[in-house]
């Protein structure tokens, strides 16, 4: 993690609202990214997008740069759990009151900013216009309707969704995950990992190079791999 980054966090957590609507903006293409693996279970992917913005934030908020974990390895878990309990709960949202005003404010002002600029604004212009927290917007849009359903057909017959294409970004976005949380392991842990799974050797062989019993490297395997499980949700 770059010191810049660090510095936005530290000032997010602080109370620093720029700071956070910065970051939000910063990490959307990761929480999009993450929104994809989700696809194709009856919910949009704009609903899936804007649920994890609201995981993004929980992330912002509760992340310890201290622990030396790259942020969006720690990201990444909550965003796919917000993502997951939005599913687990059949993609529906129990919308107070409150939140159907919040919203149909959202929706206007987003509307009226599209007219007059012309494209689509950021959670956090929309968030200074409505006169809320980028929090605050991100759980008014995931409440409202989409504007756009991933199924719906575009020019000619296509839809975003096969625009988008969905045979490798499942797969690419694993591996993006799980090398990210390999990263976090501690030293031991991620060499045992390493040469485990990807030298193919065994645990005997492993102990060897790294000065361990069997014993040792099995327990220390299985406390990484417990590890990495969790971190991938």
């Amino acid at each position: 993690m770059n010191s810049a980054t660090g510095t936005l966090i530290a000032q997010a957590q602080s109370g620093d609202a720029d700071a956070l609507c910065r970051l939000v903006n910063e990490n959307t293409g990761l929480v999009r990214s993450v929104a994809l693996r989700f696809c194709n279970r009856g919910v949009d992917y704009e609903d899936l997008c804007q649920i994890g913005h609201i995981g993004m934030i929980k992330a912002i908020r509760n992340f310890d740069q201290s622990r030396g974990c790259a942020f969006s390895t720690y990201a990444v878990p909550l965003i796919i759990g917000e993502i997951k309990r939005f599913l687990r709960d059949d993609g529906e949202i129990k919308i107070s009151r409150e939140l159907k005003r919040r919203a149909a404010i959202i929706i206007s002002k987003r509307e009226k900013y599209v007219i007059e600029e012309g494209c689509e604004p950021k959670i956090s212009t929309l968030a200074e216009l409505c006169g809320m927290t980028v929090e605050e917007v991100a759980e008014g849009l995931a409440a409202a309707s989409p504007t756009v359903s991933i199924h719906e057909q575009i020019n000619e017959g296509y839809s975003i969704e096969d625009t988008l294409g969905s045979d490798s970004t499942p797969e690419i976005n694993e591996k993006i995950a799980l090398k990210q949380a390999i990263e976090c392991l501690p030293d031991p842990e991620r060499e045992i990992i390493l040469l485990r799974y990807f030298k193919q050797l065994t645990q005997s062989e492993v102990g060897r190079v790294l000065g361990m019993t069997q014993v040792t490297v099995s327990r220390r395997e299985q406390k990484a791999l417990e590890s990495l499980r969790a971190a991938l949700g």
